[in-house]
């Protein structure tokens, strides 16, 4: 991968099971990388859907994928950033447990690369105002954002 996207950060999450199940810690107000909550909910996509792009003047997202496997892709757009035109790419779920900080201003949208709906679990940092969303979204394939969301095989 390319160099991280300013005020991106990625936590490790630690599964720990045992013969009842298992537990993963997602986010605590006492990380490093916590700023406040706003609210919990949870999205899905099933296998092969891109849902992007959008970003938010406000808030910051946490996402975790909680079940299946998600390609989760961030551009960034904003003027004066020192990673300004740079694009980052995670595959984040059951394979690789993490916590994905996703800051305002950039740019992101996922797709679902398993073979079974993929669920995301998403902590930001604000509320969502239902008369006035902190969303703005463009079309996932037609748009100035240099990615291609087809599959690389190779």
């Amino acid at each position: 991968m390319k160099r991280l996207i300013e005020g991106v950060r990625i936590k490790k999450l630690k599964v720990i099971p045992d013969e009842r199940g298992r537990l993963m810690e997602m986010l605590r107000s006492d990380d490093d990388l916590f700023i406040k909550f706003g609210q919990v909910y949870m999205t899905t996509a099933y296998p092969g859907v891109v849902k992007a792009w959008h970003f938010h003047k406000k808030q910051t997202d946490h996402f975790v994928c909680v079940r299946g496997m998600m390609k989760v892709v961030l551009y960034d757009s904003r003027e004066g950033s020192p990673t300004r035109g740079e694009v980052n790419e995670f595959f984040m779920g059951d394979h690789n447990p993490i916590l994905l900080q996703i800051p305002n201003l950039v740019y992101h949208g996922f797709k679902c690369v398993g073979t079974e709906e993929a669920i995301v679990i998403n902590c930001p940092t604000e509320v969502y105002v239902y008369n006035e969303p902190d969303e703005f979204r463009i079309d996932p394939h037609k748009n100035d954002i240099p990615y291609d969301w087809n599959r690389k095989d190779g």
